[in-house]
């Protein structure tokens, strides 16, 4: 049994019965479960709503007093900036947060909003996560506010975006290493289904071409952010007829694994190729060589889509939906002018 917006009371077999439906069925939508046809749960919810019903012992959506801070895999330090820009901003306003990873499978995305509809969380970010059709449906459906961090794909236009100038800092990254005299200029990309990878490469392109400098396929190489990959990709580089004499790789995590392909290979970073990251992780002023990146701003990327969230559930509207932070190259040893340049 379920009460309407006065208190009165509202059985479920009465709802069942002018939707046309089991009682189970009406159970199971009221409940949250998503073993229900779109058509049926809507024409529930329609008739819930016209009753005005609300759930027993249910809470005030402005006492949740949670964030939901979903990624798809937690195993990077890049996450670790993220959730301490979040903590940061919600620990000020008396915030909670709760940190998920779904792994890219529809089970443990599932499971997630199971947990999401029991907690009644004010809002959520979404961190370069992809959820599909009828779990976006169903945060509509819950009326979260929810945020999203690097958006993978297109994003729809009633969702707040924030992100990081990745096209200017892939120019910057590029405009440095040719301003050292390089050009054979080699990239290793992150995943292309990634806005972020692909805005980065096509600034490394644009800078290129801006240098009157053909790009050559032969030196883009896919990685997908992670270790193994810039290891791969730099390996592979290097064995090259005609190797780059410098590689801008697209996450400091990815220049890590450059950085032992190039000591495999019996050079040394920057005498025989320079390397530039992106991200600027706490580690990279550590490498060996400090490593040369492009600074993204992950925790101040974070604090603005927890104050985003308190704002969407506060019901205030936003200036924008696209929000876009500011790279900065950081320069260190890692870059240094080809080894001809500095025999001349």
């Amino acid at each position: 049994m379920v009460e309407d917006a006065v208190g009165r009371r509202v059985t479920i077999s009465a709802i069942a019965a002018e939707a046309g439906v089991s009682v189970p069925t009406v159970s199971r939508v009221i409940n949250g479960r998503d073993d229900v046809a779109a058509d049926t749960r809507r024409r529930v919810e329609d008739i819930l709503a016209l009753r005005g019903y609300r759930r027993r012992n249910s809470r005030p959506r402005d006492r949740a007093r949670l964030i939901d801070l979903v990624f798809n895999d937690l195993d990077s330090p890049w996450a670790v900036e993220i959730i301490r820009g979040v903590e940061d901003a919600a620990h000020a306003a008396g915030v909670g947060t709760v940190v998920s990873a779904i792994h890219r499978e529809t089970t443990s995305a599932r499971r997630w909003l199971q947990n999401l509809r029991a907690r009644a969380s004010d809002g959520v970010i979404l961190v370069t996560s992809k959820l599909d059709g009828p779990q976006r449906e169903e945060l509509r459906r819950l009326e979260v506010p929810t945020v999203v961090v690097d958006p993978v794909g297109g994003s729809s236009a009633d969702t707040p975006t924030i992100g990081a100038t990745n096209w200017a800092g892939g120019l910057s990254a590029t405009e440095h290493l040719l301003s050292l005299g390089h050009r054979r200029v080699a990239v290793i990309t992150g995943p292309r289904a990634m806005l972020c990878a692909r805005a980065r490469l096509d600034g490394y392109r644009a800078g290129l071409e801006a240098a009157g400098i053909a790009v050559d396929p032969e030196l883009i190489h896919d990685g997908d952010f992670y270790h193994q990959s810039g290891f791969d990709g730099a390996r592979r580089l290097l064995a090259l007829p005609d190797p780059p004499t410098a590689i801008f790789v697209s996450s400091d995590q990815m220049a890590f694994g450059a950085f032992e392909a190039v000591r495999q290979a019996g050079l040394r970073i920057p005498d025989d190729v320079s390397v530039v990251g992106f991200d600027d992780l706490p580690e990279t002023r550590w490498a060996s060589p400090p490593l040369t990146t492009v600074r993204q701003p992950l925790s101040e990327m974070g604090v603005l889509a927890a104050r985003t969230i308190l704002r969407l559930a506060a019901g205030e509207r936003l200036e924008s939906p696209r929000m876009e932070l500011a790279t900065e190259l950081v320069v260190r040893e890692s870059s240094a002018p080809p080894k001809a340049s500095r025999a001349a």
